[in-house]
C-alpha cells in the first residue's frame, strides 16, 4: 500500500478494510477502483453507490498535493461503466495560483484520460467552488449530474449552478468526455507521439489550439494529459495539469518527473508553452521540448 493511504486506510471500518486491502495494496493500484471491484466491495459491506463512494473519500483525500494550503479535498467520480475515479487538490509550490487543480477537476479529468465516457455522479467531501461548478458545466452529463457531499440530500448539479452558461448557449455539440479525434499526425519518439496522440482527443471547441502533454518519470513512467477548455475560459484545465494529475494518482512523485513535451500548433490562438514550461521548473523538470500538430 502506497504510504499516503496508510492514515487515512485505517480510518475505515474493520470490514470495508478487508475488502479494499487487496485492491489498495496492488503494486498497480492507480487511484480507481473498477466497477468489478466496486460491485465486490459493496455485496461484502453491504453499501449503495453513494456509501461506498462517501466512504472512499478519505482515500482520495490522502492523494491530495497541497503545498501552498496544507488542504485536502477528496473527490470519487462515478463513471457510466461503475468505476469510481479518485480525485484530489494539487498545488505546485513556485508556480503561479492559476496553476492548481481542484479535486472535482482532477476526479473528472482522470476519468476522462482513462477512457470513460461519461459521469454519473460526484462525490466531495467539500462543496464544490463556483469555478468546479463552471468546470463541471461543461461535461456531457450537463445539469443532471449528481453531486453528492457529506450531511446532505444529494442533487444535481443544476441545483448548484442554476441558469448556467455553458457550451450549449454557444451551439457547442461535442461536450467534454464524448469520443473525439482530430486526427494529428504521431511522429517522433514514444513522449512525443504521446503528447500528440493527447492533443488529437483535446476538447478545445472555442479555441480550436488543441493540445497535449507527455511526461516521463525517472522510471520510464509516461503519462498523457490534453486540454480541457471550458465556455467560461477560466475554469480550462491546461494538458499539463492533466497529465501531472494521472502520474499523482498512479502514485509517482511529482520529483520524478525527467523529461516533458508539449504538442499544439505553432500558430494556434493561444499557446500552452510558457505556462508549462514555467510550471515544469518549478517542479525541477528542465527536460521540455515542443513539438508541431500537424494533420495525418
Amino acid at each position: 500500500m502506497h504510504p499516503r493511504y496508510q492514515q487515512a486506510f485505517a480510518t475505515l471500518p474493520d470490514l470495508l478494510q478487508n475488502a479494499l486491502q487487496p485492491i489498495i495494496s496492488a503494486d498497480d493500484f492507480a487511484g480507481f477502483i473498477t466497477a468489478s471491484q466496486a460491485q465486490q466491495l459493496k455485496q461484502h459491506c453491504g453499501l449503495d453507490d453513494s456509501e461506498l463512494a462517501f466512504a472512499l473519500l478519505p482515500l482520495a483525500a490522502a492523494c491530495a498535493v497541497a503545498t501552498l494550503s496544507d488542504f485536502k479535498v477528496g473527490a470519487i467520480a462515478r463513471g457510466k461503466s461503475g468505476t469510481l475515479w479518485f480525485g484530489a487538490n494539487m498545488e505546485f509550490s513556485g508556480a503561479t495560483m492559476q496553476q492548481t487543480v481542484h479535486a472535482e477537476q482532477s476526479a473528472v479529468t482522470h476519468a476522462w484520460l482513462r477512457g470513460e465516457s461519461s459521469l454519473e455522479s460526484i462525490t466531495v467531501n467539500y462543496t464544490p467552488c463556483g469555478h468546479c461548478r463552471q468546470f463541471m458545466n461543461e461535461l456531457n452529463s450537463g445539469s443532471g449530474l449528481t453531486i453528492e457531499l457529506p450531511g446532505r440530500a444529494a442533487a444535481t448539479l443544476g441545483h448548484y449552478l442554476p441558469d448556467s452558461f455553458g457550451p450549449r448557449d454557444l451551439a457547442i455539440t461535442t461536450l467534454l468526455m464524448d469520443d473525439i479525434d482530430h486526427g494529428f499526425s504521431a511522429t517522433g519518439d514514444a513522449l512525443e507521439q504521446a503528447a500528440v496522440a493527447a492533443a488529437s482527443r483535446s476538447h478545445a471547441p472555442y479555441s480550436k489550439a488543441w493540445s497535449g502533454v507527455a511526461l516521463q518519470t525517472t522510471g520510464g513512467s509516461l503519462f498523457a494529459g490534453r486540454y480541457a477548455e471550458n465556455a467560461a475560459f477560466n475554469p480550462s484545465l491546461p494538458p499539463l495539469q492533466g497529465a501531472l494529475n494521472l502520474l499523482n494518482l498512479s502514485g509517482h512523485a511529482l520529483s520524478t518527473i525527467q523529461r516533458a513535451v508539449l504538442a499544439e500548433a505553432p500558430d494556434a490562438a493561444l499557446s500552452q508553452q510558457s505556462a508549462t514550461a514555467a510550471t515544469l521548473a518549478a517542479l525541477g523538470c528542465t527536460h521540455f521540448s515542443t513539438v508541431a500538430l500537424v494533420k495525418a
